[in-house]
């Protein structure tokens, strides 16, 4: 992006260029084109000398011309060369700046595509403060998320060497969201070579690739079309509960919260019932389901449940409580 300096100076210089063609044409009487040749030759002080002034007023209109625009002139190509230098040093900074913060990172996301749906993954993963790289090819979209703060990897998510560099073998999991089928089968198939334990989501068109994605490894397959069609008709068939869903799964909703949260190892609650917890004496919290680590899903758990290591509570309330609930999970 150029400098407002820059672009100040580029304007003047057109407008002496421009007040230099008219003021030969009227001072000289040359036409249109000559009077353009001899402003250019003049303010860059090439002076080929093949037009020259004869007049009086032309003679004392080159004088003024050279002293406004040769300095003009080298100001806005001084300018431009010292833009060009400069965001040819922020490129190669903050591509060393970028590889040095993937080299760091471990246990992290690679969204390969953003997309819309893209976007909005990694804008809530920073707002929930997950570490994530993005993997794209577009440079409008590159500019985009980097001004967002996004860290990023140019190029195809399809190549080992693109996966590679964005932490792959280091990486928690791998979100696909590319345009086609056929690019998110191979980068599940890619990522799970390099690392075989990797969490794979990845996106689907259709029902059929569905199958085949699961197949290639991801663990889990999503369509946003049938998502967003069953969203569509729960609003027609059961809006309250719509609302419902809406209000615990929206960030900026201060009434209500649905969180889920990992019983570490160490929490003080491990080994007490949901009863003796005191999670809805002291937090306000519902616990509407429980996760166990073989997948079974718990739903409704009876006060006499007996929390365990590695066990996901999902909880619904207030925000903050849900916070303060997620603190004692993890200690």
């Amino acid at each position: 992006m150029f400098s407002h300096q820059l672009r100040i100076a580029a304007t003047g210089l057109v407008i002496l260029i421009l007040m230099g063609t008219l003021g030969y044409h009227a001072t000289e009487g040359w036409e249109i084109l000559d009077s353009f040749y001899a402003t250019v030759v003049t303010i860059s002080t090439v002076g080929y000398g093949d037009f020259m002034p004869r007049t009086l007023q032309g003679r004392l209109f080159t004088i003024v011309l050279i002293l406004l625009g040769v300095g003009t002139m080298f100001y806005t190509v001084g300018l431009l060369a010292q833009n060009m230098v400069e965001g040819r040093l922020r490129i190669i900074l903050g591509r060393g700046r970028l590889e040095k913060m993937i080299e760091k990172m471990s246990n992290h996301y690679i969204i390969c595509g953003c997309g819309r749906i893209g976007h909005l993954i990694g804008r809530e993963l920073k707002a929930e403060k997950v570490p994530f790289v993005v993997i794209d090819s577009s440079a409008e979209v590159i500019e985009r998320i980097a001004e967002e703060g996004f860290i990023y990897c140019k190029g195809d998510a399809t190549q080992d060497k693109c996966l590679i560099e964005a932490g792959v073998k280091r990486a928690r999991g791998v979100v696909c969201v590319l345009p086609s089928d056929a690019e998110n089968l191979y980068v599940i198939l890619t990522s799970k070579e390099l690392n075989p334990n990797v969490w794979i989501l990845s996106r689907s068109e259709d029902e059929a690739s569905e199958h085949r994605l699961l197949r290639a490894g991801a663990d889990r397959v999503m369509s946003p079309y049938t998502f967003g069609g069953m969203r569509m008709s729960m609003a027609i068939l059961r809006p309250a509960m719509l609302d419902f869903i809406e209000i615990t799964t929206n960030r900026a909703s201060l009434e209500l919260r649905m969180e889920e949260m990992n019983v570490c190892e160490g929490s003080s609650i491990i080994g007490k019932t949901l009863e003796d917890s005191e999670i809805r004496l002291k937090y306000g919290l519902i616990i509407v389901a429980v996760k166990k680590e073989s997948g079974r899903m718990i739903f409704n758990p009876l006060a006499t449940y007996v929390i365990e290591r590695g066990d996901k509570l999902i909880a619904m309330g207030e925000d903050e409580n849900v916070a303060r609930l997620s603190r004692v999970c993890l200690t």
